[in-house]
């Protein structure tokens, strides 16, 4: 299995909490490192965030273009028609991640899993087939590719779950957001959903209240 290369960032010594986040198609690593600072929870505690950046592969909605990817998408209608099995590759190095991280020490319920567009697609199939309880998911405009085939970890059946989406969001419909949120609901989740008045984006109020929920998680660590 090819190991990832990552970004990351500690807010102060010896982490026990450790966000993991995915950025999109097309995007890297560093995507989502400005964000870091913005969040209040890591400025009272140690918090180890890591940035991973995708593999390179041919995308063939763009016309078979290699950039980094999670996996391929092979239409874009409604549905997603996806890789599922390259989705599932990269699940499984991004699995690598947190086996390292438990191997730093880091317990596997203070690690935290999240991604935006494709990455969140990776997020929700991980952290909800993982092995080992996990301490949450956060799905930022994006999808839930693999609902269908998922085997489900009854180790996270009651993880928590926040997902944002965009109301405006031109590349992944907000309407995949809200079925993503109606399927975990239908196995058993209780998700929050949040819709802000945005394209395939982050704002500043999504990230407080995505900092309101990291902060309720990591203060049970």
């Amino acid at each position: 299995m090819t190991a990832l290369n990552t970004l990351q960032i500690d807010t102060g010594n010896n982490p026990q909490t450790t966000i993991i986040w995915l950025h999109g198609l097309g995007a890297s690593g560093h995507d989502f490192e400005p964000v870091v600072p913005e969040f209040r929870f890591a400025r009272e505690q140690p918090v180890r965030f890591i940035f991973p950046h995708a593999p390179e592969l041919p995308v063939t909605v763009n016309g078979g273009m290699v950039m980094p990817a999670w996996y391929d998408i092979l239409a874009m209608d409604i549905n997603r028609k996806v890789d599922a099995e390259q989705l599932r590759a990269s699940a499984a190095m991004v699995a690598d991640l947190i086996r390292q991280e438990r191997e730093r020490g880091v317990a596997s319920e203070n690690i935290i899993l999240g991604g935006f567009s494709q990455g969140g697609a990776v997020a929700y199939e991980l952290a909800l087939s993982y092995p080992e309880r996990l301490g949450g998911l956060f799905a930022l405009s994006t999808y839930f590719a693999t609902a269908d085939t998922i085997t489900l970890s009854d180790s996270n059946r009651n993880l928590p779950v926040f997902i944002g989406h965009g109301s405006f969001d031109p590349i992944v419909a907000e309407a995949l957001g809200k079925a993503a949120c109606q399927k975990l609901e239908e196995l058993g989740y209780e998700p929050e959903y949040h819709s802000y008045g945005m394209e395939h984006s982050l704002c500043l109020e999504e990230v407080r209240a995505l900092d309101d929920f990291l902060a309720g998680i990591t203060a049970k660590a």
